[in-house]
């Protein structure tokens, strides 16, 4: 059976952050990065974006470690993205401390021919204009799995829409849904969403869990309980890149919100990549395990 590709496009960044566990410095972040991280306990993606001069080699043992091809990852003289952010202690809101472009402000991603008939495309959060250059790149019809913030709502609305109709699965937080369509209830705004393009909306209630709405049924799934969240950061792109990972294996879409769930679950352990790094298969097939058991009830 032939192996389905999938490409990641998102950022790469070193990160600062402070939680009431204690702060850390210049760690491997990003959208992307998460995202393939995640992905590669399972499918080794290929892997868009752009790093600068100052970018570690022991970070770019990472990159290379999870990924298929790293042949659109771009290395341009200058500062890698860094992102600040402090977490209050509710884990599920913070506030930005700084962002520096750095070399991502001149990214322009020019889609290389390994990358250009993916089966899945997972567009991390990042700038629509950026997301929208990629998919036009392509050829064939992938599945596409968008991800996405309230920033891009607020400051490129129309480019996200015109995403958006592009798109196969959205992931969204209960926030975010309710700015874009400025609809309350989280099933109508679900419904106008499919309406413009995804037939898939997953949405993210932090702490609460997840529901997801496809055209004719919804289902909601819960957290792993009992977890102690050092740091948040990048729990979302954990969970978009688990996702990508369980549908390009032919996973349901069920199994595949089991996964991201599991993944996300990972990812906030430990400040950075570190426990998604470390996490062991057995741990992760007894979290899905339990996951699974929940639906049941």
């Amino acid at each position: 059976m032939k192996q389905s590709k999938i490409l990641i496009l998102g950022s790469i960044a070193l990160d600062s952050i402070e939680t009431r566990h204690g702060s850390r410095k210049d760690l491997l972040g990003g959208s992307a990065t998460y995202a393939a991280v995640s992905c590669s306990k399972f499918v080794k993606p290929n892997l868009i974006g752009i790093i600068g001069s100052d970018f570690s080699q022991t970070h770019k043992q990472i990159l290379i470690d999870s990924c298929d091809s790293l042949d659109d990852l771009i290395l341009k003289k200058g500062n890698t993205f860094r992102w600040g952010g402090k977490y209050f202690d509710n884990g599920d809101e913070r506030e930005t401390l700084f962002t520096e472009l750095g070399v991502f402000d001149q990214f322009a991603p020019v889609v290389s021919k390994v990358n250009e008939e993916p089966d899945y495309v997972f567009l991390a959060n990042i700038g629509p204009d950026l997301q929208l250059s990629v998919l036009n790149q392509l050829k064939g019809k992938p599945t596409v799995i968008l991800d996405t913030m309230n920033l891009w709502i607020d400051i490129s609305k129309d480019k996200l829409l015109e995403v958006l109709g592009k798109t196969d699965i959205l992931l969204i937080n209960e926030t975010e849904l309710m700015e874009l369509t400025e609809i309350k209830d989280f099933y109508k705004a679900a419904k106008q969403i499919q309406s413009q393009g995804p037939k898939i909306v997953i949405v993210k209630h932090g702490s609460r869990g997840s529901v997801c709405y496809s055209e004719d049924s919804s289902f909601s799934l819960g957290v792993i309980p009992n977890l102690i969240v050092k740091d948040p950061t990048g729990a979302g792109d954990s969970f978009g890149g688990g996702l990508v990972s369980a549908l390009a294996q032919g996973l349901t879409i069920k199994e595949a919100l089991i996964r991201g769930t599991v993944m996300a679950s990972f990812c906030i352990e430990d400040f950075g990549l570190n426990a998604l790094l470390a996490s062991k298969k057995e741990k992760i097939d007894s979290r899905s395990l339990f996951l699974l058991e929940s639906l049941k009830h």
